[in-house]
């Protein structure tokens, strides 16, 4: 079994390419082959998170790129959220979410509350 900690970007890569293997023709459950892929998965999990790791969006951002991504307009955070003004208050950062607004962004649109309570800057 070719296998090798993964220390450098080179090694990230070579285990990405050796997993992508894996992607069309998965291996059968309790072989060697199986346990290899088990193996370099949890590797790249742990280069991954050390070296690429993902963090949670920022709440207004993820407002933001959730709009963008269903074609919806100040206009629709507004009639979620009580008001023209304080849909562009929140969206420039003017305006924190309230937890009534958190929970109907949450409810209605389906974002992560626990991503919309996370703490964020409000411009000055």
């Amino acid at each position: 079994m070719d296998m090798r900690a993964i220390r450098t970007e080179a090694d990230y890569e070579w285990a990405l390419a050796e997993i992508e293997t894996y992607f069309d023709l998965q291996p059968e459950p309790d072989t060697p082959e199986a346990d290899r892929f088990d193996v370099l998965a949890a590797l790249l999990k742990v280069y991954e998170d050390t070296h690429h790791p993902i963090t949670a969006p920022d709440p207004i951002d993820m407002v933001r790129e959730w709009m963008a991504m269903r074609g919806l307009s100040q206009n629709d955070l507004a009639v979620l959220i009580g008001s023209r003004s304080r849909a562009s208050e929140v969206l420039n950062r003017k305006r924190a979410l309230t937890m009534d607004m958190v929970f109907k962004l949450n409810r209605e649109w389906g974002l992560p509350a626990d991503t919309l309570i996370a703490p964020y800057p409000l411009a000055a």
